[in-house]
């Protein structure tokens, strides 16, 4: 079915040359060619006709020219950099260039110091190449007519805004978007919340159709620890666990989740909605899925049970706690209508590469779609309510 990679995006192989594989954060892709004319003036990348085309390095040193003065600096990594964000109370954040991967949210605390709200893991991959996962990453699909079109998974810089003394604003454009699309990621940094923005501009003369999620890897002490405040009475669906390059994914969990028989159901069950198909076979597959629908009946739901869910009616703010960090963070969301998360559960060892719980502001049921001269933006906040 059309839709069948959904819940596997690809994204370009990752490549070892170059790369300080000793550095804790590494990334490997290309950004378009930096033009170096009427530098004080110009802020914006020029992006290729061609996305497919190989991008030059990043020149680090023109980062910093152009965009000293705001609180981020930049450090070269082969052919990739990294954009650290920092305010003057503590709290910092950074962003891969140009996979667009935001790998670390250090939250100033009550007690002074600060704490780490993002799950980030690098490992090598089957090919001996380094492969980066976690953290905060977008994951769509773009396409038209019940087709799949394109998925943005190159960013260049656009614009710095604002300074470490209240606020930090950065702002990319995707290098992958096809003609008359834009698809913009604001990302900004303030004294106590990371929010990340999407913004798709629609110019073509045809509708657009967008699935997919802004994944949240939050990293926590232990499942058994951690309770997710204010989803009482939230209608949900349980589905197989959402999966891109980026994600974290138990061995267990994509033995028992990302099986083919489960996302052809889930795809013959959102085909035969969305497509109101008469067929009677469809029909069988959508009621066996609906007995997968429940509603939540937890207020202070702990979560140590293994779960992958998509909500439809969550509230747009709701509050994950850490009672073994002593913390929490306030997740919020805008311009999605559904609320995607996964616990690996207590079945892993603690304070593991397992010790998150993934949230998603999705669009995974129901797609967004943009008429022709149409402007979406959805977004999700990372509030520190800790301080």
């Amino acid at each position: 079915m059309a839709f069948s990679s959904l819940f596997s995006l690809t994204f370009p192989p990752i490549s070892s040359s170059s790369l300080n594989t000793k550095h804790p954060l590494f990334f490997h892709s290309y950004l378009p060619s930096i033009s170096l004319q009427n530098s004080n003036k110009k802020r914006e990348f020029p992006l290729p006709s061609v996305a497919s085309i190989p991008y030059q390095p990043i020149n680090v040193d023109y980062l910093e020219q152009e965009f000293s003065g705001h609180g981020v600096t930049f450090e070269d990594i082969g052919d990739s950099c990294i954009a650290k964000m920092r305010l003057e109370n503590g709290s910092t954040a950074t962003l891969m260039l140009p996979s667009g991967l935001i790998t670390s949210y250090k939250a100033h605390m009550w007690h002074g110091g600060r704490a780490e709200l993002l799950q980030t893991s690098v490992l090598e991959g089957k090919d001996g190449n380094p492969v980066i996962q976690g953290g905060v990453s977008l994951a769509f699909n773009f396409g038209s007519d019940n087709e799949i079109l394109w998925s943005p998974t190159s960013w260049a810089l656009r614009a710095i805004r604002g300074n470490p003394e209240d606020s930090i604003q950065v702002e990319l454009i995707s290098t992958d978007a096809e003609d008359k699309v834009e698809v913009r990621h604001v990302l900004s940094l303030t004294e106590d919340t990371l929010s990340s923005q999407l913004v798709v501009s629609n110019s073509k003369s045809s509708s657009i159709r967008l699935m997919g999620s802004l994944i949240s890897h939050l990293t926590v002490s232990t499942p058994e620890a951690t309770y997710a405040y204010g989803l009482e009475g939230s209608n949900f669906f349980n589905r197989p666990m959402f999966s891109s390059n980026f994600s974290i994914v138990p061995p267990d969990s994509q033995q028992s989740w990302y099986s083919d028989l489960g996302l052809n159901a889930f795809f013959s069950a959102w085909g035969a909605r969305d497509q109101k198909n008469s067929d009677k076979g469809k029909d069988r597959e959508v009621k066996n899925e609906e007995e997968l629908e429940g509603e939540e009946d937890e207020n202070y739901k702990q979560l140590t049970d293994k779960m992958s869910r998509i909500y439809t009616s969550a509230p747009t703010d709701f509050t994950l706690i850490d009672r073994g960090r002593r913390n929490s963070v306030i997740v919020g969301r805008y311009g999605f209508n559904e609320l995607y998360m996964f616990s690996p559960g207590s079945s892993h060892e603690s304070y593991s590469m397992y010790s998150y719980i993934c949230v998603g502001q999705s669009a995974m049921l129901k797609p967004v779609i943009l008429s022709p001269g149409d402007v979406w933006t959805g977004g999700q906040h990372l509030h520190n309510p800790n301080l």
